[in-house]
């Protein structure tokens, strides 16, 4: 007898091993098996068998003795993973395998009968659209979370006055409240993309077995409708072979953290000592081992730095996919893991910020301060001049002389004198003054889409109204 130890069906993945004349060996057994990640579709998994078992007795392949079996037992599996008492093994590959294989140990033949009609490769396309499918609900739920913060942020914040940039210098002045309400309509697109998604991987692959369909005059259109899916997929070949739907989950996953990243990035330099914008709850920042003062922005660093990660995902499935013939291969098992980090990160970021959002508070002082600085109301004086007959050319001209002049006396334009001010235009009277405060600019913008605290509470009140 060999010195290789013989292993029972209950050791060995009895599903295939009748065609092998010798034991896989221990690594590539480990190295080839899923089940250590791929278990978390257990519920998904179990969905899909109950669907395909009353088809299949729907169509008369499953007696109802069988059936009623296959349902009880199904049950019972699901009651053990639960409760943490089922016992998974790599050496029966995935969570498919493994929900087999104790199925049988339960109820006897009647759980081998359940794969009749189905393969591996239509059964985990079925699972992940389940997976993804419920996971999209948690994740628009979480952006819909912080969008109400950002809401509660906005009304609070709808007057408050600090400065717009452009390449992060100076522009012009903005409210914090409109600035927040970017964040808003930014989450907003996010949103359509997980739910456009979810809608086009919404058809059901259950039925196109391993790659051709399959011989039993199956009723795809009852397990579809059973799992709740819109429609069974209309091609075999592709139905097992898509990632797609995959591919795109990563994409919207990725334009969301990026979104996310630079709300961090402007959270982050708003804490700092040099702009000291905002001031971020303790709760979610961290200290320093050797700097007693520093207060860390660590969640949105952290987030900032995931995005990364989730960009990394998307990168490795696209790469996964690109050079592979149809129909399915064993190159797919390497999707679960970058797909299932990816929910993970992304629920986790979205859950700090929907948190930590409404709790921010702003430096009102600070913010107006620097709107006061960089001649940010450069452009209300220059609209001022146009609406006094100046062409805008010669208007710009005039401006950057009074900001030339309030440069070398250290003044905003709003403290030059009207005598000053007329040395550039004659156009230039009194009422000037009325577009040179920052109050005057922000209330101008006074239209859909501006800063003015009017546009700020009707974007508000049409968000919540959505």
């Amino acid at each position: 007898m060999s010195d290789k130890k013989q292993k029972t069906d209950a050791d060995t993945n009895s599903a295939w091993g009748g065609r092998f004349t010798e034991q896989t060996d221990a690594f590539v057994e480990a190295f080839t098996a899923s089940v250590q990640f791929d278990q978390r579709m257990y519920k998904q998994d179990i969905a899909g068998s109950r669907a395909h078992a009353k088809m299949l007795n729907k169509i008369a392949v499953l007696s109802g003795d069988d059936l009623t079996a296959i349902l009880a037992g199904l049950d019972k599996v699901e009651e053990e993973i639960r409760a943490g008492e089922f016992n998974w093994s790599i050496a029966r590959e995935d969570v498919h395998m493994n929900i087999e294989a104790r199925l049988t140990e339960l109820i006897g033949d009647a759980g081998k009968r359940l794969h009749t009609g189905r393969s591996r490769n239509d059964q985990v396309a079925t699972d992940i659209r389940l997976y993804l499918r419920e996971q999209i609900e948690f994740i628009i739920n979480e952006i819909t979370r912080l969008q109400h913060g950002i809401l509660t942020v906005a009304e609070r914040e709808a007057e408050t006055i600090m400065p717009g940039f452009t390449h992060l210098q100076v522009a012009q002045p903005v409210t914090f409240g409109h600035h927040v309400m970017a964040w808003y309509e930014m989450l907003k697109r996010d949103a359509e993309r997980f739910s456009d998604c979810q809608k086009r991987m919404n058809m059901s692959p259950l039925g196109a077995a391993a790659l051709a369909g399959t011989s039993y005059p199956i009723d795809r259109e009852f397990t579809a409708r059973e799992l709740g899916f819109t429609a069974p997929t209309q091609n075999s070949l592709d139905s097992v072979s898509d990632r797609d739907f995959a591919i795109e989950f990563c994409s919207a996953a990725a334009i969301l953290l990026v979104h996310m990243s630079r709300m961090s990035e402007e959270l982050v330099i708003w804490a700092s000592a040099q702009f000291d914008f905002i001031e971020l709850p303790d709760r979610f920042c961290t200290g320093s081992s050797i700097m007693p003062q520093k207060k860390n922005p660590d969640v949105p660093e952290l987030v900032r730095g995931k995005t990364g990660r989730v960009n990394g995902n998307l990168v490795s499935l696209l790469t996964l996919m690109k050079s592979q013939p149809l129909a399915y291969n064993k190159d797919n098992q390497e999707d679960k893991e970058p797909l299932f980090d990816t929910v993970d990160t992304v629920l986790g970021c979205l859950r700090a910020f929907a948190d930590m959002v409404p709790a921010i508070t702003c430096k009102h002082d600070n913010m107006y301060k620097a709107a006061k600085q960089g001649f940010s109301t450069a452009t209300d004086l220059a609209d001022y001049l146009v609406r006094k007959n100046l062409p805008f050319r010669d208007a710009h001209e005039v401006v950057g002389k009074a900001v030339a002049m309030g440069v070398s006396t250290g003044n905003d334009l709003s403290e030059l004198t009207l005598t000053q001010l007329q040395q550039f235009s004659d156009k230039i009277e009194a009422d000037v003054f009325d577009v040179l405060t920052l109050e005057g600019s922000v209330e101008s913008r006074n239209h859909v889409g501006g800063t003015a605290p009017e546009q700020v509470r009707k974007a508000i009140a049409l968000a919540r109204k959505t």
